[in-house]
């Protein structure tokens, strides 16, 4: 049987994940997973998880115009509420695009990439047609075109919770799933992919 989720039970698997690695109990992270039709968030603090939501915000949607101001307006609202009163939140970034972002970037694993990279390079990102951004800079057909609004939804969120660097540790929802079934047989007969 295949049972279809919805954002927020996306959101609890992917934090389910083994992001503990990462999180350090002195420092706040908003874990942002970006996707093609929504994109979940959560904040952990002193090394728990202390909200998680998902909004109808993706890149497809985006690239489709489904996406309008009331939404980046929800979003901003959300993570701003969340993370008042902590200080130095750094973002985790999950997803395709952060990690093809990644990729390019050149960085060494384990080193984030700054709020002034992210900005250079959506600049950089947006000087290219969709063609030239499949043959000059080599992306798949489908990640030439959302790897924009993904890129914008990670800087909005940086500026939204006022991080000035963002984590990629290259895991999300897959490595949650395979976590989940490792630890319930049952969980693993009920959702296929």
């Amino acid at each position: 049987n295949i049972n279809i989720i919805n954002g927020n039970d996306e959101a609890a698997i992917i934090a389910n994940t083994d992001l503990q690695s990462l999180i350090t109990s002195d420092r706040s992270y908003l874990y942002v997973d970006v996707g093609g039709g929504s994109t979940e968030f959560t904040l952990y603090s002193g090394g728990e998880v202390v909200a998680s939501r998902s909004f109808k915000l993706g890149t497809v949607r985006i690239l489709e115009g489904l996406v309008g101001h009331t939404i980046w307006e929800e979003v901003e609202t959300w993570i701003k509420e969340v993370t008042k009163g902590h200080t130095r939140i750094d973002l985790i970034g999950s997803g395709g695009n952060i990690n093809k972002i990644f990729k390019l970037s050149g960085k060494k694993d384990g080193k984030p990439l700054t709020y002034f990279y992210m900005v250079s390079f959506y600049e950089f990102l947006q000087s290219y047609t969709y063609e030239e951004r499949v043959i000059e800079l080599g992306l798949n057909l489908d990640r030439a075109d959302v790897i924009i609004p993904a890129t914008e939804i990670y800087l909005k969120s940086m500026n939204f919770c006022k991080s000035n660097q963002i984590i990629i540790p290259r895991i999300g929802l897959a490595d949650g799933i395979i976590r989940m079934i490792s630890y319930d047989e049952n969980f693993g007969n009920q959702l296929l992919y």
